[in-house]
């Protein structure tokens, strides 16, 4: 097991601090531009930045079997298109908290997901606690009038629907066949803009650029949290190991409540400190192996 090194620690720190903030941003943007538009611009613009990386580093794109192309078509739609604009569209309703909040839940939703489609990895006693504790801090995060057909609710649903296509992203991408992380990144993005420009296009129209935070937001969106963490995330599993890389699911949601709160001014509800506990409550009981092997 590789020993993280002070700039592993570094680096995890700033994938927690982006990836908090990221929620924040995407609030911003939304002020100037539609969902579609701000999901599709962070994917283009992450694309353009990932390809060039691939370009520039000398990386070869392997030869695309059709096994190939079904994992990074749905890594592609799992990992950026539907989590993008399910977020961007939720965010309309919810605070950037909340939604910093659900993305804590995707290692919760890997758990059962990884137990009927990876082999070996069986749900535990502990692993189904774990699950239990966090997803009773999903329905307190909701509430009881999920389902009264009012907007906010189908806002929340959103966000927590983004996380479970992250997990469903996360068991695609540990079953694809062997590919260079950097550029399966790439691809992926590839994929999230040929869905999400057309659909922008068809619901949204042609953007009309303006000046000001929301484009500033949706620039710094496709470069930071999209094509720079994903930098930062390949040379951190590669040096570090993946299990280190699950301290990040403790931070994301703390930072993102302190963004919301202190730049948007948006109210920290007793609700959302309660489901905050429980999430990160059954997040530590199901990944305390890992935990303890990245700390």
């Amino acid at each position: 097991m590789p020993k993280p090194t002070l700039a592993n620690w570094l680096s995890i720190m700033a994938l927690g601090l982006i990836w908090g903030a990221t929620f924040m941003v995407v609030a911003l943007a939304l002020r100037g531009y539609g969902p579609l538009t701000v999901a599709a611009a962070r994917t283009g613009l992450g694309a353009v930045a990932l390809v060039s990386a691939v370009l520039m580093t000398g990386r070869h794109l392997p030869g695309l079997s059709p096994r190939l192309v079904a994992h990074v078509l749905v890594i592609g739609l799992f990992s950026t298109a539907l989590p993008f604009f399910l977020l961007s569209w939720g965010q309309q309703s919810v605070p950037s908290a909340f939604a910093g909040l659900s993305m804590a839940v995707v290692p919760l939703f890997v758990l059962p997901l990884a137990h009927l489609f990876v082999p070996g990895e069986r749900l535990s006693l502990r692993k189904t606690s774990g699950f239990a504790l966090g997803f009773a801090g999903v329905l307190i995060l909701i509430g009881g009038d999920a389902f009264d057909g009012s907007g906010a609710p189908l806002a929340q649903l959103a966000c927590i629907t983004a996380a479970l296509c992250y997990a469903v992203s996360a068991i695609t991408t540990r079953r694809c066949p062997a590919i260079d992380p950097l550029a399966l990144a790439a691809l992926s993005l590839c994929v999230g803009s040929a869905a999400l420009i057309p659909a922008m296009l068809l619901v949204e129209g042609r953007p009309v650029v303006t000046t000001g935070e929301a484009t500033t937001a949706i620039v710094v969106l496709g470069l930071v949290p999209t094509a720079l963490a994903a930098l930062l995330r390949v040379t951190t599993i590669r040096s570090a190991g993946p299990s280190f890389m699950t301290l990040t699911n403790y931070q994301v949601p703390v930072w993102s409540a302190l963004f919301g709160a202190l730049v948007l001014h948006e109210p920290l509800t007793q609700r959302f400190f309660a489901a905050l506990l429980l999430i990160l409550a059954g997040l530590a009981l199901s990944q305390r192996p890992a935990f303890r092997r990245g700390a």
